[in-house]
């Protein structure tokens, strides 16, 4: 065992969980916005809507996370309309990429979430709203968004889970998040066990932290649900 080369990167690992968190805050916060004015398209637009956005989410749910990084990092610079437009410097960069992947990946998973929520609101509400006189707008924020965010708590906390996880890919495209320095340390000393097994650990810390995190959210947004 050569615990001491892990304790001397314990700085290296601190720089991988900063990456780690960032990507993954950033990741929710923007797939979050867009989200959720697609899952309320879906829900309440017409049959072109729906089906636009239901091709969004079938093709990058559909298929792999890492080959749409792969697509997006290695396949854009195939394009020299591309390469020359004054997208390259931000498209060119492994964070945006990255970034790029997880937020499209994640807003594609959201989107089936927080619309299966909307489906489920009772159909009374929605008629209370329109017989006091509320405008769309209104019952959009006063009825849809809580009654759609409330009830998709427990799922959206899997996603959110299962995202952080999926950050453990951008080593692949030479950012050093928690994985990386793991990878790292494994390539420069000739040792497994314990570069994989300080990174699962933090994994485990960060689960837990969020799934904490979230089950506080469902007792305090989300508690009226629950049968009594």
């Amino acid at each position: 065992m050569n615990w001491d080369i892990i304790l001397d990167s314990a700085g290296l690992y601190l720089s991988g969980l900063r990456l780690t968190l960032g990507l993954t805050l950033a990741s929710l916060l923007f797939s979050f916005l867009l989200a959720v004015p697609l899952a309320l398209a879906k829900w309440s637009g017409g049959a072109v809507t729906r089906a636009i956005i239901s091709g969004y989410t079938l093709l990058f749910r559909g298929t792999p996370l890492l080959i749409q990084l792969f697509l997006i990092y290695f396949g854009l610079a195939q394009f020299e309309l591309l390469r020359e437009s004054w997208l390259w410097p931000w498209l060119s960069s492994p964070l945006v990429c990255v970034l790029l992947a997880f937020v499209l990946n994640s807003a594609a998973y959201s989107t089936e979430i927080f619309a299966a929520g909307l489906a489920h609101l009772p159909r009374g509400e929605i008629e209370a709203a329109r017989a006091f006189g509320m405008s769309a707008w209104v019952r959009t924020r006063r009825i849809y968004l809580p009654a759609m965010l409330t009830r998709s708590l427990p799922l959206y906390g899997n996603e959110a889970v299962m995202l952080m996880h999926a950050t453990s890919l951008a080593s692949t495209v030479t950012l050093m998040e928690i994985t990386g320095v793991a990878r790292n340390l494994t390539l420069n000393y000739y040792i497994q066990f314990e570069p994989y097994v300080t990174a699962g650990l933090l994994y485990l810390i960060l689960t837990l932290s969020l799934v904490g995190l979230l089950h506080w959210a469902e007792r305090r947004w989300a508690g009226y649900l629950v049968q009594r």
